[in-house]
């Protein structure tokens, strides 16, 4: 399963942000399944960016996943889970009316089984926090530069 955004954008809104959440492993270690996302839309996309759009052939289904390069006729985009699968090695270039905002911040809610004093202070430390691109080819995990 692909991620997803739980919310459509609202293009007829005077603040070009909304919430979404993340389903599915294909962005993962960067984004976890249930992550919730502060989406900027309409927010200029550069290489390394995580991005948010319309996968190309079911428009109905919106995707999150990391703008790897420019490419003539759109975004060239893919995950950072590289057995995931579901991006351009799949779909081909994302026209650019296909993308519709870049991720910001991402907000990870307390799993149930977090209870002790120390899971709650590595929750409370990590839980909220702006999403960085990955700029100049680096990989977005170290395990998964030998490709």
């Amino acid at each position: 399963m692909r991620p997803e955004l739980s919310q459509e954008p609202d293009r007829g809104r005077a603040a070009p942000f909304g919430v979404a959440e993340v389903t599915g492993p294909s962005m993962v270690p960067t984004l976890y399944h249930g992550d919730l996302l502060l989406v900027h839309y309409g927010a200029r996309v550069r290489p390394g960016d995580v991005i948010v759009l319309r996968h190309p052939f079911q428009q109905d289904l919106l995707v999150v996943k990391r703008a790897a390069e420019r490419r003539e006729g759109g975004w060239w985009v893919l995950g950072d889970n590289t057995y995931a699968g579901g991006d351009s090695t799949d779909y081909g270039v994302v026209p650019d009316e296909l993308v519709l905002g870049r991720a910001r911040f991402r907000y990870r809610p307390r799993r149930p089984g977090q209870r002790s004093p120390l899971a709650l202070l590595g929750w409370a430390l990590s839980a909220a926090r702006p999403v960085f691109p990955v700029r100049s080819g680096r990989a977005a995990s170290r395990r998964f530069r030998a490709r």
